[in-house]
C-alpha cells in the first residue's frame, strides 16, 4: 500500500516510512537538559549559613611530606645494601611488616580516610547532629571468642556476629599515664524505646593512660544485641580525652544492667553537657545482625520475647469477578477466587501420586511435544495448555519439583 501511494506521490518510499516512524523527544535535548547528578544536588541543596558542621575534635597534625620522603628514602637506602634482605627477595621469602604499613598509612592518611568512611556509614549525623571530629588516636579492639589462634577485630565497618562480641573486648592505644580517658559503646541503631535514643553498650569513665582495666565502670558491657528482621546495626566504640577528672555519678547504673530501657543513651547530650572537659580523639565500630545465639539471651537474661521484624505485606487485589473472562486461561482465572493454600495441595498430591519410594520415576520424554495429545479434538484449549506446561516443566507445578 505504502509503495502505490509512493508512486502516486512520485516520492521514495524510505522518506515515507522515516516521516511517519518519526520519534519526538520531550524536554530539552541532552546537553542541555540537566544531569541526575545535578539534580540530586539541587534537591539535597542547604542553606551554608543554617546547616554546617563544627569540628569538635583534635587537629589533624600536619606530616611534611619532604620529611616523609627523607626518611623513606633513608629504608630505601638501607635495604638495599641489606646482603640479607636481597638474598630473601631472590628466594621470594621476603615480607613485608604489615604493622609498619599501618602506622606508616596512619600518619599520613588515616584520620581522614576513617572520618570518610564514619561520615558514609552516617556516624556522625546519628551521634552528634552538626559535628564531627578527626580520629587521630589509633585504636585496636579485639574480641576473644574462644579461639586461641583467632582473635576478631573492630576496624571500620566489619562484620562481627553476636556470638563472636558475648564478652568485653581487650582495648588498647597509645596514651601518657598521667592522662586521663573515657571509653563509649553505643549503637544509635535498634533502640526498643524510640528512635532518638541509643542503647549505651559500655561505659568506662577516668581510663588512667591506657590501662581499661583500672577506669571506672560506669556501665557494664552488653553483648550486641541487634532484633531479628532488620539487618545490621552500627556498633561504635569511641575514646575520649579528658582535662579532667569528671564525675560520672549521674551515669552510673546497678551491674549487672539488664533493663534496656535504663541504657537509653544520647551520645549528643553527653557531649553538650562535658565539651569543655571532654574531646573525641579516637573512633572505630563495626556491624551485626540477628544470630540464633541472640535467642536464649532474650529470654534467659533480658527476660523478654525475641522481637521480630517483619514487613506485612497486603494482600493481592483480585477484579471482580465476570462471566465470560475473555482470552484468559479458564484455570488460572479460576484459581485467582480459590483458597491458595487448596490449590497448593492439589498440586502436591498429583506430584505425590506420581511418586514411589522404591521405583525411579521414568525417563522425561526426550521431545515432549512430538508425542500427541489423547483426545486433542474435544479437549478444551486451556487443558491442552496445561498438559504441554507439565511436559516441558513450566506453569506452577515447578514449585514443587
Amino acid at each position: 500500500m505504502v509503495s502505490r501511494i509512493c508512486k502516486l506521490l512520485s516520492v521514495d518510499s524510505v522518506s515515507v516510512t522515516q516521516v511517519r516512524n518519526v520519534f519526538k523527544s520531550r524536554g530539552l535535548a541532552p546537553p542541555k537538559a540537566r544531569t541526575l547528578q545535578e539534580r540530586i544536588a539541587e534537591m539535597e541543596y542547604k542553606d551554608p549559613e543554617l546547616y554546617y558542621k563544627v569540628d569538635i575534635g583534635f587537629a589533624v597534625p600536619k606530616q611534611l611530606r619532604s620529611d616523609l620522603l627523607k626518611a623513606w628514602r633513608k629504608q630505601i637506602r638501607a635495604r638495599r645494601l641489606d646482603p640479607q634482605v636481597e638474598q630473601l627477595a631472590r628466594k621470594k621469602e621476603l615480607t613485608v611488616d604489615l604493622d609498619v604499613s599501618k602506622d606508616d598509612w596512619f600518619i599520613t592518611n588515616g584520620p581522614k580516610d576513617i572520618y570518610t568512611i564514619a561520615k558514609h556509614y552516617g556516624i556522625y549525623d546519628d551521634l552528634y547532629e552538626d559535628g564531627y571530629f578527626h580520629p587521630v588516636l589509633p585504636l585496636t579492639i579485639d574480641y576473644d571468642f574462644g579461639d586461641e589462634e583467632l582473635l576478631a577485630r573492630v576496624h571500620r565497618g566489619n562484620i562481627i556476629k553476636s556470638c563472636e562480641a558475648k564478652n568485653a573486648p581487650s582495648v588498647s592505644y597509645k596514651a601518657e599515664p598521667d592522662t586521663l580517658w573515657t571509653l563509649l559503646l553505643t549503637t544509635p541503631d535498634g533502640n526498643f524505646s524510640g528512635s532518638d535514643y541509643e542503647y549505651c553498650h559500655w561505659f568506662i569513665g577516668n581510663i588512667p593512660g591506657n590501662d581499661i582495666s583500672k577506669g571506672e565502670q560506669i556501665i557494664d558491657y552488653l553483648r550486641p544485641i541487634p532484633p531479628q528482621g532488620i539487618g545490621f546495626c552500627r556498633y561504635i566504640f569511641v575514646l575520649y580525652k579528658q582535662d579532667k577528672r569528671i564525675d560520672f555519678s549521674e551515669y552510673k547504673k546497678k551491674q549487672p544492667c539488664v533493663q534496656l530501657v535504663e541504657r537509653n543513651w544520647k551520645t549528643y547530650d553527653f557531649m553538650k553537657k562535658h565539651q569543655d572537659y571532654v574531646t573525641p580523639a579516637g573512633l572505630a565500630f563495626f556491624q551485626a545482625d540477628y544470630d540464633p545465639s541472640l535467642k536464649d539471651f532474650y529470654h534467659s537474661t533480658l527476660n523478654m520475647e525475641v522481637p521480630i521484624y517483619e514487613y506485612d505485606f497486603p494482600k493481592p487485589y483480585v477484579k471482580p469477578q465476570v462471566w465470560y473472562p475473555i482470552r484468559q486461561a479458564f484455570n488460572l482465572y479460576m484459581d485467582r477466587y480459590r483458597d491458595i493454600k487448596q490449590i497448593n495441595k492439589e498440586y502436591l498430591l498429583k506430584k505425590l501420586k506420581k511418586e514411589h519410594p522404591f521405583v525411579f520415576p521414568p525417563p522425561p520424554l526426550k521431545y515432549p511435544n512430538a508425542h500427541p495429545i489423547k483426545n486433542h479434538k474435544t479437549l478444551p484449549t486451556w487443558v491442552k495448555t496445561r498438559i504441554v506446561k507439565d511436559r516441558i516443566g513450566q506453569g506452577r507445578i515447578n514449585e514443587y519439583k
